[in-house]
């Protein structure tokens, strides 16, 4: 079991430690609202009102020497930075942050952070992919140019082998996983010999120009 600092508990802070604390980890949640406080209360570990900026507070509350923190302080760029300072300055290495701006995320790059998070722009370019008219079902971005995205089956790929198709050497990408949305079973792509169905929708990573061009097919 791994502890976790949660600091800021609007929607995005308090979804990431209901879902830490599931998944059966320690999570400390802090935040300046009590309202805020008392609603992730039963969700979590250790939900306390305190003003993360302060080194003494966090550490009152428990949070040196855990193995994560993430930030999410809404619009208040100036305590997100003061926070993440006093988590590093508790020996916290791994801090994640909730980014409202490009700007804002270099200022938190400068600072050594593990990863910044902008979810609203993240989502905006999910929802562009899905409604851009492409076979996409679902796009996650794992770095610049480069994504993890859900695709039905073409009906031209119904019917052959993963093998026959070389996804790879024929479009650059790469087949992670195969779900069978009758059964709604996964299964890794590990045989190249599997038979693609049209109930099945793939699991394929790769640039996101190829995976583009893979859309399109018919």
């Amino acid at each position: 079991m791994k502890r976790f600092v949660v600091v800021g508990l609007g929607n995005f802070g308090s979804s990431v430690a209901e879902s830490l604390f599931t998944q059966r980890h320690e999570v400390i949640a802090i935040d300046m609202n009590e309202e805020a406080v008392d609603r992730i209360a039963p969700f979590v570990s250790r939900a306390a009102v305190g003003d993360a900026k302060n080194l003494q507070t966090l550490e009152r509350l428990g949070a040196k020497g855990a193995d994560a923190a993430v930030v999410s302080t809404g619009d208040d760029i100036t305590a997100s930075i003061l926070t993440t300072m006093a988590l590093h300055d508790l020996g916290i290495r791994e801090v994640y942050v909730k980014v409202i701006s490009r700007d804002h995320a270099r200022v938190m790059e400068r600072l050594g952070v593990a990863e910044t998070i902008f979810p609203e722009r993240e989502s905006a370019i999910s929802l562009g992919k899905r409604m851009s008219g492409s076979g996409l079902l679902n796009y996650v971005s794992i770095g610049t140019g480069f994504s993890i995205q859900e695709m039905g089956v073409p009906g031209s790929w119904n019917g052959k082998t993963l093998r026959a198709l070389a996804l790879r050497q024929n479009f650059g990408i790469t087949v992670v996983a195969i779900h069978d949305v009758l059964s709604d079973k996964m299964s890794f792509a590990s045989d190249p010999d599997t038979v693609l169905k049209e109930s099945d929708a793939l699991i394929v990573a790769g640039k996101d120009e190829d995976l583009a061009r893979t859309a399109d097919i018919q």
